[in-house]
């Protein structure tokens, strides 16, 4: 027989929960702000001479720019930031989910060996020539990449279902895969030609350079496609937080929800991977920042986990056109540099909890 709460606990747990899901939002509020100044800090960031205040304006009055000054705001500056939040987005929403099926927390978009089938895909069209013909070199190089990305996980997926494994058997199906994909890779490097060996080894560092309003489309689309799937299993998640047996004994069929996961994951970080190239640590400390501020509720979760994505991917975008003066630095670079030490200090902060 239940016993039930007194009239006053009963009032002090709904004005818990309010307070609670209203921090919530707030702080994703907050994070929306932040992405937006960091967009307008990216956009207004670069060599070209111009102001940042006649750049940000000339987004609002493009009357008030020359033909040249419109063409780098709105051709270069502004394809270039939006690549960058929409990619760091993807990557994060994917880590989130790879974190959550797999139970891992340093599960990421390239735990599984996408980054490495990526760079192999790229290897074999730059070096090689290898892809689809009547193609474009530089749509060659993203749908190798993409490709490559996307298979490796249907192939991680047959030899765990073939091996009837679990989240371990995955795990290290996807270790072996990187190795692999690494090794065929530096051999397509061996074999290559000078140039076609710096093409590729600038790919491979990450790098917004190709940033055009075609892929801030292709983008946008990968993640509309699969971001309503994302907060469709947001409750199912949420349940496979607090253990298989408990989500399975709520209705969730585990199996079915990390195979559909898994195949958003490639999707989206195959996607963000064959337009920027191998971008690290994103898709690993993106989803830590959203767990700190918001906790384990995946409707509240997977949009922080967007958001900060977005923001930190911005703000190595604006950093990789500053910290150089005159040079542009690969972005992935930029996202080591600053993904080590956060990701350390997320490492300390839990353990100090714990």
């Amino acid at each position: 027989m239940e016993i039930p709460l007194p009239a006053t606990d009963t009032l002090d747990v709904l004005n818990q929960h309010h307070r609670q899901r209203m921090r919530r939002r707030g702080l994703l509020a907050i994070l929306a702000v932040a992405c937006l100044a960091a967009l307008a800090l990216d956009a207004a960031t670069g060599p070209s001479g111009m102001s940042p205040w006649r750049i940000v304006t000339g987004l609002f009055r493009p009357d008030l720019l020359t033909p040249g000054e419109a063409a780098i705001v709105w051709q270069i500056r502004l394809p270039y930031a939006l690549t960058a939040v929409l990619v760091g987005a993807a990557l994060a929403l994917s880590g989130a989910e790879m974190q959550t099926v797999l139970n891992n927390p340093l599960a990421s978009p390239f735990t599984l060996g996408v980054s490495a089938a990526a760079a192999f895909g790229a290897s074999l069209a730059i070096v090689l020539g290898l892809g689809l013909p009547f193609l474009p070199q530089d749509a060659v190089v993203a749908l190798n990449a993409f490709v490559f990305a996307f298979g490796s996980v249907l192939l991680l997926q047959a030899m765990a279902r073939a091996r009837r494994g679990g989240v371990q058997s995955i795990v290290l199906f996807g270790i072996a895969l990187v190795f692999a994909f690494n090794a065929l890779t530096a051999l397509v490097q061996f074999i290559a030609s000078q140039e076609a060996l710096q093409q590729l080894v600038f790919w491979t560092m990450g790098s917004l350079s190709r940033s055009s309003w075609r892929s801030v489309a292709a983008m946008a689309v990968v993640l509309a496609a699969a971001g309503p799937f994302s907060w469709a299993a947001a409750r199912a998640l949420t349940a496979l937080r607090l253990g298989e047996d408990r989500a399975a004994s709520a209705g969730v069929d585990v199996g079915r929800l990390r195979f559909l996961s898994l195949l958003r994951a490639s999707l989206l970080s195959a996607a963000a991977v064959a337009f920027v190239g191998v971008v690290g640590f994103i898709g690993l400390v993106g989803p830590h920042i959203a767990r700190l501020l918001v906790g384990e509720d995946h409707r509240v979760y997977l949009p922080a986990s967007v958001l900060s994505g977005a923001l930190l991917m911005s703000l190595a975008s604006a950093l990789s056109k500053s910290l150089v003066p005159g040079a542009l630095l690969p972005v992935g670079v930029v996202t080591a540099v600053i993904g080590v030490p956060a990701f350390l200090i997320l490492i300390f902060r839990s353990g100090a909890r714990g």
